[in-house]
């Protein structure tokens, strides 16, 4: 019995080495095996094959969503800017069974140079996502559909456009291919046009289909709210088609022209033309509007001019408010010869009347009684005139590249700048500035606050100019020039207008001076007289003077009156030169 006891303990102790050996040998095979995965995986982490490096990558994926650009719209609404859907072309190369010929491929296909296709996947060959063509038509995205070639995407893009062509187009402006601004309104404006984009973030297979979204990996985009403008397109089609009607007649280099509503300060249109001639040294030139038409910059708000008469109701009002001259007072201006300054300067009138009153100064333009008056003056007086009436300071109107102008220092002023000011020399106001400034006329004497955006609630700047008896009697004699002065021939059948004309020599763009037979032509202008809805401004740049016409009277004039007959016609203003005997009602129309 102790054998046989003996015996199983034996085979008891035998099983268990064998066990154990069996449990140690798994073990380290075990461990071998854990070893020798660690290590292939460190290899293929370090070394992949090239069959692997196709299907690797992160396996999280991130879809953008852009958020829509905002449209731009007229004063009643009408589509001046909007976004459409567009689709590119791209390639994900390591999809592409011969990347040699895909381009040749996309050429058939939908008509894309394979040379440029070839360029462009060369440079990104380790890219998943190679763009290859700009917006395309809807024929070719149909052809790519069609086709379901392999690694051939197509991306979804915003596209602008511009509906109403070429009418405001440097106003209005340009994006570029990432929907940026670029110019005019369209860069003014980004941070109200701008959406804000989203994305969508999800979990994707071997093959890029989506396999899971988590809570957070959906942000949504938000389009921006459209941009209402003041500018309303009828005025603004109808004065670039008059503009371009007198810039032609009168080949002129080019011609600028504004229409406000100067109660709000709403600009209703806003239009610059150049007129390229061969052989006409010193004219407008715009290099950037040759490349582009809507990337030119706007000279009614970058480049200043001299006004020359026009500048003169402005000295007229001060001077008169200030008590160195009355309207009554009668002047001792010349009947033959240019009047002479206190220090000799030689001041010609276009005509001689002899001694009138300052009053009919202003009616009929006189250079010597301007001049007389402003040497009573003092110099902080003509340059506190300048500042009143806003010359010499941005309108801050919302429209990009505006510029000061350009007034002497007070420094650099001379009794020659006193005089000059006077008459509209040695002083380069914009045309912004100029409508602004006239407004005060057609106001109660103060400023209006000049603005492109409707919703504009900014505060408007308060800045008084003159009383508002001055503006009334400025507005009186102005409307007498039509009628006795420079405007006659600019007169309306249908409205009272009151405006003023200028004809300003063209300064030398180098050597300094002035060209003796080119001029900077302009008209401004305002109505209806009691209750002024309209200021239009005029200004013909160096019109071709061999053609018989280049007074401001003459070749601006005829288009602020036809600009100011379309305008209030078309807002529904009642004329206010009605038949003798009729009453006068309401400016608008029910």
């Amino acid at each position: 019995m102790a054998d046989n006891a003996d015996l199983d303990t034996t085979g008891q102790d035998r099983q268990a080495r064998r066990i154990a050996l069996w449990a140690i040998g798994c073990s380290v095979l075990a461990c071998v095996a854990m070893l020798g995965i660690s290590l292939r995986v460190l290899q293929l982490k370090t070394a992949p094959s090239d069959q692997l490096q196709a299907l690797m990558g992160d396996p999280i994926s991130t879809r953008p969503s852009v958020g829509r650009r905002g449209d731009l719209v007229d004063c009643r609404g009408r589509l001046l800017a909007t976004s459409t859907i567009g689709w590119r072309a791209f390639i994900d190369p390591r999809l592409i069974e011969d990347l040699g010929t895909i381009g040749v491929e996309l050429e058939a296909l939908i008509g894309l140079d394979a040379i440029e296709t070839d360029q462009k996947l060369n440079r990104r060959l380790h890219s998943r996502f190679v763009p290859v063509s700009g917006i395309l038509e809807e024929w070719q995205v149909d052809r790519i559909n069609s086709a379901d070639l392999a690694g051939i995407g197509l991306e979804r893009r915003l596209v602008r456009s511009y509906p109403q062509g070429s009418t405001a187009a440097r106003l209005v402006g340009a994006v570029g291919f990432d929907h940026q601004g670029l110019g005019g309104l369209e860069h003014a404006l980004e941070d109200q046009l701008l959406g804000q984009s989203g994305k969508l973030k999800y979990l994707r297979d071997v093959r890029n289909r989506p396999m899971w979204v988590a809570s957070n990996g959906y942000e949504p985009h938000v389009d921006a709210p459209p941009v209402r403008l003041t500018i309303d397109l009828a005025i603004q089609r109808y004065l670039e088609e008059r503009l371009q009607e007198a810039v032609d007649a009168c080949n002129a280099g080019g011609g600028r022209a504004i229409v406000i509503d100067p109660e709000t300060g709403e600009i209703l249109a806003l239009s610059d033309i150049i007129n390229k001639r061969e052989g006409w040294p010193g004219q407008p030139e715009d290099p950037l509007r040759e490349s582009h038409e809507r990337l030119g910059r706007n000279r009614c708000v970058t480049d200043p001019y001299e006004p020359g008469s026009t500048f003169k109701p402005f000295v007229w009002a001060v001077a008169t408010e200030s008590g160195v001259a009355s309207a009554k007072e009668v002047l001792p201006t010349p009947e033959a010869i240019p009047h002479r300054t206190t220090s000799g300067r030689r001041i010609r009138d276009v005509h001689y009347y002899g001694p009138v009153t300052w009053r009919r100064v202003l009616v009929k333009s006189l250079n010597s009684g301007m001049a007389i008056v402003a040497e009573r003056l003092s110099e902080q007086a003509m340059q506190d005139c300048v500042q009143r009436f806003g010359f010499g300071q941005r309108t801050g109107c919302g429209i990009a590249g505006e510029t000061a102008g350009l007034v002497t220092s007070a420094k650099a002023w001379s009794s020659y700048t006193q005089v000059s000011v006077s008459m509209g020399h040695e002083i380069a106001v914009t045309p912004l500035q100029m409508v602004r400034g006239f407004s005060a006329f057609a106001r109660d004497g103060s400023l209006p606050s000049l603005r492109m955006v409707s919703e504009d609630d900014s505060t408007p700047i308060q800045q008084q100019a003159i009383s508002t008896d001055m503006a009334r009697q400025v507005r009186e004699i102005l409307e007498e020039v039509m009628t006795e002065g420079t405007g006659r021939q600019s007169q309306s059948e249908h409205y009272r207008l009151f405006g003023k004309s200028g004809t300003a020599q063209l300064p030398k763009v180098q050597g300094g001076g002035y060209h003796e037979d080119r001029y900077i032509s302009s008209f401004i202008a305002g109505a209806p007289f009691n209750q002024p809805e309209v200021v239009v401004l005029c200004v013909i740049d160096d019109p071709d003077r061999s053609l018989g016409a280049w007074y401001g009277g003459r070749v601006a004039g005829p288009v602020t009156r036809d600009v100011i007959d379309f305008t209030l016609e078309y807002m529904g203003v009642t004329p206010d030169k009605l038949p003798e005997g009729m009453a006068l009602g309401n400016n608008r129309t029910n």
